[in-house]
């Protein structure tokens, strides 16, 4: 049976056409891996130790100096260090990152969010780094040097076992990307 155009006056009503978008859609051949849940307690021992160093020297000048501008400089950063420990763990919980058909993609961020794309080719070096509570907590960060000597990628808070996998099969993919080059 042939189609047939929709009659309007039969009280059909033709579908519009979608109309363009005019936002790019993130696609997905992948799913999102997320960093180990023990990186919030790395996040929060350093949010404690910068929150320590900066109101312990401010209560320092504040006490030993006289000057009153240190006491309300150690309160606004005491403040700050609170809201940053209350959204530490959803901050931790937004970074992942997969793996694409020829790229890495990052993702950070709860309300600014970054979305970086490392193609495989342009990968010059992959560090694990760790730092000493990270180590203490099994955890390493594997950090990316692109072609471009300004884009550096580091993906915080995985597993020992998993960063050196990772670091393992992105050197494999980067070799061959570079040999078809």
């Amino acid at each position: 049976m042939p189609d047939r155009e929709p009659n309007p006056s039969a009280g059909q009503q033709p579908k519009p056409a979608p109309e363009p978008s005019n936002r790019l859609e993130l696609v997905e051949t992948g799913e999102w891996k997320r960093v180990s849940p023990k990186y919030v307690v790395v996040e929060i021992v350093g949010t404690i130790v910068n929150a320590v160093v900066v109101c312990g020297g401010a209560a320092l000048l504040w006490l030993l100096l006289d000057q009153t501008w240190a006491l309300w400089v150690g309160i606004v950063v005491l403040a700050l260090s609170i809201i940053n420990l209350v959204f530490e763990p959803r901050r931790v919980r937004a970074i992942g990152y997969v793996l694409r058909t020829d790229d890495l993609l990052f993702r950070r961020g709860i309300l600014f969010q970054r979305f970086v794309a490392v193609p495989y080719g342009r990968m010059q070096l992959i560090d694990i780094t760790r730092g000493p509570v990270a180590r203490w907590l099994g955890l390493a960060d594997l950090k990316f040097v692109t072609a471009a000597a300004s884009a550096v990628v580091s993906i915080p808070g995985l597993a020992e076992a998993d960063a050196e996998s990772l670091r393992d099969r992105l050197v494999e993919l980067a070799e061959s990307r570079r040999a078809g080059l």
